[in-house]
């Protein structure tokens, strides 16, 4: 009777284990082909340049092609629905930054969900931004420009790289938390903005450190604030918002993405081989040349913050009234 309990329980616990061979083979063998990156930015933009990187670390680390397709237009909606379209076998993964995560809030009648039918894989690193004007603007600090925009109202021209763009929102959150009315304009892209912040048609603008960096070095801009909870290494000498007004904070991020349905183990794999890369040496230095803060974290960890973005932006969004098409 022993003998026949002890058979029974090896065979009970083999068919248990057998489902998961076959997913755990999957994950040995994979990549054993070339795996695609969609990123919905234009080549040699900042968000390429990091997804190129990753990508040669992932290439170099699991030893098969890990390619960039550059998707742009449509706020990054275009390179979300083409990952979310695509077979969840771990084969194209999407370049995630700050857009891709909250497009929902923004426009009504898409036919995707990033939050639903995007799965985090990994985090690459957060991107901070400058508050930022030109030097013939009357004020060196954000509580003086408060007090001049609370005299102006209206009459100081905030510029964005678009309406809905992450360049637009930090604005509209800094409106919603300091009480200030700034006239927004919205430009076709970054180049654009910052000529004319530079002719002094735009007085101030929410910008990418990796954008602004240059110039605000060379005092052709002046940095009033970052836009990060603590202050950084780039910009030692500068505040950040919130010392002037108390839990402002901006960050963009760059990740991976996943079509939802890709295997658990796929996404471990593909999650330890990008840690491993943000906390290579050369990586990092390379991301910190970019103006980026490596941030490696877990699937989940991710997911968290992907839902807090959404909660606060989503305030943001309600509050300024944007829609868009």
């Amino acid at each position: 009777m022993k003998l026949l309990r002890r058979r029974f329980l090896r065979l009970a616990a083999g068919a248990t284990a057998a489902p998961l061979l076959p997913r755990l083979a999957l994950a040995l063998d994979y990549p054993d082909r070339p795996v695609r990156i969609v990123v919905g930015y234009p080549p040699g933009s900042s968000p390429d340049i990091a997804g190129r990187l990753m990508g040669q670390w992932l290439s170099d680390r699991l030893g098969q092609q890990f390619v960039v397709e550059n998707k742009p237009g449509g706020g990054t909606n275009l390179s979300t629905e083409a990952v979310v379209r695509a077979a969840p076998d771990g084969y194209t993964l999407l370049l995630v930054a700050t857009p891709n995560m909250i497009s929902g809030l923004l426009h009504e009648h898409l036919d995707f969900s990033f939050v639903r039918d995007i799965a985090p894989v990994g985090y690459i690193a957060f991107t901070p931004f400058v508050m930022i004007v030109t030097p013939s603007f009357p004020a060196n600090t954000v509580a003086e420009f408060i007090a001049y925009a609370k005299a102006n109202p209206g009459k100081i021209n905030m510029a964005s790289n678009g309406t809905g763009n992450l360049t637009h929102i930090s604005g509209e959150l800094f409106k919603m938390m300091a009480g200030v009315d700034l006239f927004h304009v919205p430009y076709h892209g970054e180049p654009e903005a910052l000529a004319d912040l530079l002719a002094g048609r735009a007085q101030v603008m929410f910008d990418p450190i990796i954008s602004c960096l240059g110039d605000v070095k060379a005092g052709k801009l002046r940095a009033l604030a970052v836009t990060t909870p603590q202050r950084i290494a780039s910009l030692p000498d500068v505040p950040t918002v919130s010392e002037t007004v108390p839990g402002y904070a901006v960050t963009g991020g760059l990740g991976f993405g996943a079509p939802r349905g890709t295997p658990a183990e796929i996404i471990a794999k593909l999650n330890q081989a990008i840690n491993a890369g943000v906390a290579d040496a050369a990586v990092r230095a390379r991301l910190v040349d970019l103006g980026d803060i490596p941030a490696p974290m877990s699937p989940g960890d991710y997911a968290k913050l992907i839902a807090g973005e959404n909660e606060k932006w989503g305030k943001v969004i309600k509050f300024a009234g944007i829609k868009l098409e």
